[in-house]
């Protein structure tokens, strides 16, 4: 079995072509803490607001960033569905984009609309909040209703499943998400760190709108730090668990076009710790389990990453510092089943590995 080489090198995220903001585009964000969030709020106030019903020209206009392209080669001019997607195999349904827009429906499968991350309620439905689709994203209607109003978390005991194993039940109140026993709901663990991320952006581009006046389970009733302890534990958990993917760099990219400012969070994922200065040990990380994907040491500084299946082609390899910095991005155009990489450095790493139909996050301490 071949195998091909990596050593991994500390370089930034422009280096390999993917991240695409302007450049001087966050040349005042010189602070820590809510003094940087503040610089962020600055630079990325003021977009073009549009109206709601124009998210659906920006669902169907835009393929790269919002059509099924991750993970399922066979469906790639279907709307890309974080309730529905199977990254692992095929998905239960599909949706064509400007086709299967809601409308009623009557269960799983009918139709798509608009899922706000952040409820509507908590705001009034008032503008721009109400049409910002860094945190509008098109989902499945039957499951968009299930979720409801409910804050985000992890579920403990279950009291519903869509059909691809997101879930809505009470918050499992023990570990990282301690704290909290109401009911919430639990998206895929290839998703959370893109909820993460969308929910960064919402506390820091409207910490100017009475965001402290807002009556939301996450919410703590202040405009800089906004989160709860636990749900701060939670997002932060889950931005390191899930680093930034290249379905999101498509989506800033996408998004700034249509309205003229992006996600801090996605472009710089060290924000997140800078700002709000929550440190999260290597206990805190959950690998993801799939008996078809190992990860080996090989040596002190060496690990291999090796496919077990041959479905389970490895399409790239990304890794991350605790973070959730990129240092390093490895295509495997050759194909090859076992990768071997390099890790110089002590440190925690987070290494995200994807393929045609799966992706997966492992946790590599030095």
């Amino acid at each position: 079995m071949k195998k091909i080489l990596y050593s991994i090198i500390i370089i930034g995220l422009a280096q390999f072509g993917i991240a695409q903001a302007p450049n001087g585009y966050y040349n005042t964000a010189t602070g820590t803490g809510y003094t940087l969030k503040t610089q962020l709020y600055n630079i990325i106030k003021n977009h073009n607001t549009k109206s709601y019903n124009q998210l659906w020209g920006l669902y169907t206009g835009n393929p790269n960033a919002f059509n099924d392209n991750w993970y399922d080669s066979g469906q790639q001019n279907t709307i890309m569905d974080i309730y529905s997607e199977n990254p692992s195999g095929p998905d239960p349904y599909n949706y064509i984009p400007g086709t299967n827009q809601c409308g009623n429906y009557s269960g799983e499968g009918s139709c798509y609309n608009r899922e706000h991350l952040i409820p509507q309620s908590v705001f009034n439905q008032n503008s721009p909040m109400v049409s910002d689709p860094f945190h509008i994203w098109p989902t499945d209607g039957k499951v968009n209703g299930e979720r409801g109003n409910y804050p985000f978390g992890v579920v403990g005991t279950t009291t519903f499943t869509s059909r691809n194993g997101s879930k809505r039940g009470n918050n499992l109140n023990s570990g990282y998400s301690a704290g909290y026993s109401g009911i919430v709901f639990e998206p895929l663990d290839e998703f959370k760190g893109d909820i993460a991320r969308a929910y960064f952006y919402f506390a820091t581009r409207y910490q100017e709108n009475g965001i402290q006046n807002w009556n939301y389970a996450m919410f703590n009733g202040t405009k800089d730090k906004v989160f709860t302890d636990t749900f701060l534990k939670i997002l932060m958990t889950w931005h390191v668990n899930d680093p930034v993917s290249p379905r999101e760099i498509q989506i800033n990219n996408a998004i700034y076009i249509y309205q003229n400012n992006r996600n801090p969070f996605i472009d710089n994922p060290e924000y997140a710790q800078k700002i709000w200065g929550y440190n999260l040990g290597s206990l805190d990380f959950i690998s993801q389990e799939r008996n078809y994907i190992d990860i080996f040491k090989k040596n002190n500084t060496t690990y291999t990453i090796t496919t077990k299946q041959p479905k389970s082609v490895i399409n790239d390899i990304y890794i991350y510092n605790i973070n959730g910095q990129i240092i390093q991005k490895i295509n495997n155009n050759s194909q090859q089943k076992s990768i071997d990489i390099v890790l110089h450095n002590k440190g925690v790493y987070v290494i995200k590995i994807m393929g045609n139909s799966f992706e997966i996050n492992k946790q590599i301490i030095i």
